[in-house]
């Protein structure tokens, strides 16, 4: 699995010789535990990413009822969008249930040296890993699915117009009511809501969990940063995996989950002169991968859900870099 050689620093950008076996990593009898109360809500990733993959929306109907209003067309557009909300209803309880496994995760990475903790927990990073592989996909295919905002907005309007009319018989039948669906609304406004979610999960675990430092969770995010981008750069890794492109993407977009947290969680953020993240090689990295359209989303990521890209002592060579 590798060996943790030699970290530069504390201040300074990684240097590690570690190798995360995504692919493989089963659980030690000391991982089970945590593992077996994160895997079912993983379980569900894959059935959640095909949902909203096929996402098509309610468009038609609703254009048809905007365009040609009547009770017939209002009825269909209605009875087409209201399965749709529950859908994205599923989404959006989804994200609270990642709320609650993260802590685990993160307790059992970060607790005691979280360098340590990678090499020998590699099942927990693994289910760490898929979390950000998962959230990053999530908010991919969101944001570029325009009908998601367009259902729920046209939802939430006929909704209004229920309360309005005092129609309390179709408003007991609802499938998400006012409360619910101001929360949603909330959520699904955000461009990248799962991402939005998981950052805040984690500066709240940092804010709560006193006896576990703030640098045991930096190092454990700079770390995972680390070994991604040197998985894919060096061949001695990238060589051992079985799927080849699949690994490689994996990997892309697990170190630019962790690179955002850090930039959520650290004082000064990933893109500060002393920061532990190679911001720099990563956004290489990123630049160099072929197909480059496969991970413009993830460039994108670092570019508009990052806390500190803009801060003032960022240097100009870095806004430039991922500016281009």
């Amino acid at each position: 699995m590798g060996n943790l050689l030699g970290v530069l620093g504390k201040e300074k950008s990684m240097q590690v010789d570690l190798f995360l076996d995504f692919e493989n990593a089963k659980p030690s009898d000391g991982e089970q535990a945590v593992y077996s109360e994160v895997e079912p809500t993983l379980a569900k990733t894959t059935t959640i990413l095909q949902e909203l993959n096929a996402y098509t929306g309610a468009g038609d109907a609703i254009r048809q009822a905007i365009s040609k209003p009547g009770k017939e067309a209002e009825e269909a557009a209605w009875t087409a969008v209201c399965p749709l909300v529950v859908q994205l209803k599923g989404f959006y309880e989804f994200s609270s249930e990642l709320e609650t496994v993260l802590p685990k995760l993160l307790t059992g990475l970060c607790t005691g040296n979280a360098q340590e903790n990678l090499e020998h927990k590699q099942a927990l990073a693994k289910q760490f890993a898929d979390t950000l592989h998962f959230v990053l996909n999530f908010d991919d295919l969101k944001m570029t699915n325009p009908a998601i905002q367009n259902d729920f907005s046209y939802y939430r309007r006929t909704l209004n117009r229920m309360k309005m009319s005092a129609n309390q018989s179709a408003l007991d039948q609802v499938a998400v009511r006012d409360e619910l669906a101001n929360r949603m609304s909330l959520f699904y406004a955000f461009p990248t809501p799962m991402l939005k979610c998981l950052s805040d999960a984690t500066t709240k675990f940092v804010a709560e969990n006193k006896s576990i430092p703030i640098d045991n969770v930096t190092d454990c995010l700079a770390t995972m940063a680390a070994v991604c981008q040197a998985m894919v750069e060096n061949p001695e890794y990238s060589s051992r995996f079985q799927n080849q492109a699949e690994t490689t993407l994996f990997c892309l977009r697990v170190m630019v989950g962790v690179i955002i947290l850090y930039d959520h969680v650290h004082r000064d953020g990933a893109f500060a002169k002393k920061s532990r993240i190679d911001i720099r090689g990563a956004i290489g990295v990123l630049k160099s991968y072929n197909p480059q359209a496969q991970v413009d989303g993830l460039l994108n990521a670092l570019r508009y859900t990052t806390k500190h890209l803009n801060d003032d002592d960022t240097p100009k060579a870095t806004k430039a870099l991922l500016s281009s």
